[in-house]
């Protein structure tokens, strides 16, 4: 689990952030590659977590490329909370909460192929501009309003949310669920282009992580042909 790396604080760039993180996840890349166990898994979650796991992975190429991950499960659990309260439900009935792409402000909350209760989500949650106007910028825009309240990023959520995505990507994921982490996008079947470390919906079936989510299809409030943007 790599932790290590300059967290961003009020101000940051994710420019100012890749000029910090980059040699240092260049160097764990090469650790990695020299000394890891065969069966090793690895999670970014030193931000920002796309670029930094691409950097690593790409100066490990003795480990597989289906082993690396970046954790966008942070954005999942704040969407599947914000959800949940609009809803009035507890946060364990929202399932299949998919973020698409970056761990940044330019994310994806899919809120439409989400359930709630068993339900698709805008089934439950009737009020389609809160979903578009007030949903998404919240949880795409909640770490910096974490940075701007207490000068810092997130510390406990974040070090839940890294719990939470390896026990998804090592125990199998209950039938009607998913979860989100950033991959290498190669051979996806949504159409995201190849070369990028991209959040999609993942399952894990009998110790393997990483294929995609049956049913989940790529749709944003731009429609279903929405293009991913390329910032890995």
């Amino acid at each position: 689990m790599l932790v290590g790396g300059l967290p961003r604080k009020d101000g940051m760039t994710r420019a100012d952030l890749i000029r910090a993180n980059g040699p240092i996840f260049t160097g764990q890349g090469k650790a990695i590659n020299e000394s890891a166990a065969q069966d090793v898994r690895i999670l970014t979650v030193a931000n920002p977590c796309n670029t930094n796991c691409l950097i690593a992975r790409s100066h490990a190429p003795k480990v597989p490329s289906e082993r690396w991950y970046a954790m966008t499960r942070l954005d999942q659990n704040r969407a599947a909370s914000q959800l949940a309260k609009k809803a009035g439900v507890g946060v364990g009935d929202v399932k299949k909460m998919t973020i698409w792409g970056n761990h940044s402000d330019t994310q994806y909350p899919d809120y439409k192929n989400a359930t709630i209760g068993g339900k698709p989500a805008p089934q439950v949650i009737t009020d389609a501009a809160w979903l578009s106007d007030t949903f998404i910028p919240t949880v795409a825009k909640r770490g910096a309003a974490v940075i701007k309240a207490r000068g810092a990023s997130s510390a406990a959520s974040a070090a839940n949310a890294a719990i939470d995505s390896l026990r998804s990507a090592s125990t199998p994921t209950a039938a009607g669920d998913c979860f989100s982490a950033g991959v290498l996008a190669d051979s996806n079947p949504y159409g995201i282009p190849a070369g990028l470390i991209y959040s999609y919906p993942l399952t894990t079936r009998t110790g393997r992580a990483g294929r995609s989510c049956p049913g989940s299809r790529s749709t944003t409030t731009r429609g279903s042909g929405w293009t991913p943007r390329r910032r890995s």
